[in-house]
């Protein structure tokens, strides 16, 4: 059975100041989505779920949906705040959904096989989507407790615009996932790779990988987020900006001994739109990368 890839699009897109999930960023006017379901299909996922909000639901179905269908079946599902489990009541000062965990559990009656997660707005490169399609090819049936996640040199991931946050990740022998450190100001300075904390520059080795939310999932993943959902809510449901988060719920699975998740390399660049200074940097990248050869004009 071929993966599926899901993908995070119910992101409020504030900072951005539009909705950059259906911005026309390509030399024909393609969406990120659009690369990111044109590659996920040549690298050999069987379909896509998109997780959106009830609102874009429109435009989505209009601007976004006809392009990607030309080249995987898609589906979407919803990312409703009020999707609690029972017990549990909404709190009237809560106007965001609950993170990226909580987006994921949008699709669990959706998605039945192996699974990769990345954010609608960054662009991932084709080497990814081959790196994770090929991990998921050597899982058997009784591998449901072994994740991975894409891991990009730091080097392929920094801003020419100043500092930008990252999840350091530490591996073990086996090059499993031990740990992920979110650094918040990283920055390329005098040749060298240096994060800042207070006064203090430390040096980060070129190679180092980093997390930039592309993970890969068994159907078992499903049934952890629904039960640490729960306890998150316990203690959380009365703070109005908390968000229960994949990489959180990744590290108490490995902290338990539960589950691995093998840190996957490859040499793929990343670039995503955060900003609208960011936008026309990205055009330029997709122009660049069409030239060289790597995607056609039109897809």
């Amino acid at each position: 059975m071929k993966p599926t890839l899901l993908v995070l699009a119910a992101g409020m897109g504030s900072r951005y100041g539009g909705l950059k999930q259906i911005d026309k960023l390509g030399p024909s006017g393609q969406t990120i989505l659009q690369y990111s379901a044109f590659d996920a299909a040549r690298a050999g996922f069987g379909r896509v779920v998109f997780v959106i909000r009830r609102d874009i639901e429109k435009d989505f179905n209009e601007l976004v949906l006809p392009k990607v269908r030309q080249h995987l079946p898609a589906e979407y599902v919803f990312q409703d705040k009020t999707d609690l489990p029972e017990g549990f009541t909404l709190p009237a000062d809560r106007e965001k959904p609950w993170g990226t965990g909580h987006a994921i559990l949008a699709a669990r009656n959706a998605i039945k096989e192996p699974f990769a997660v990345i954010n609608a707005d960054d662009f991932y490169g084709k080497e990814a989507y081959q790196t994770i399609c090929q991990y998921f090819s050597t899982l058997k049936d009784t591998d449901q407790n072994k994740y991975c996640m894409v891991g990009y040199p730091v080097t392929n991931t920094l801003s020419d615009y100043g500092t930008v946050s990252r999840g350091v990740c530490t591996t073990n022998a086996e090059g499993n996932l031990v740990d992920v450190v979110e650094r918040t100001k990283i920055i390329r300075e005098n040749g060298k790779i240096v994060f800042i904390e207070g006064e203090t520059k430390t040096e980060i080795a070129e190679t180092s990988p980093v997390s930039m939310n592309f993970w890969g999932f068994t159907p078992s993943f499903f049934g952890y987020l629904q039960r640490d959902f729960v306890s998150f809510l316990k203690e959380n449901i009365s703070k109005p900006k908390a968000e229960f988060l994949i990489p959180t719920v990744v590290d108490g699975l490995i902290k338990s001994g539960t589950v691995t998740c093998k840190v996957l390399t490859c040499n793929a660049k990343w670039f995503g739109v955060t900003y609208k200074e960011d936008r026309p940097i990205v055009v330029q990248k997709f122009a660049d990368l069409t030239k060289a050869g790597e995607y056609p004009e039109e897809f």
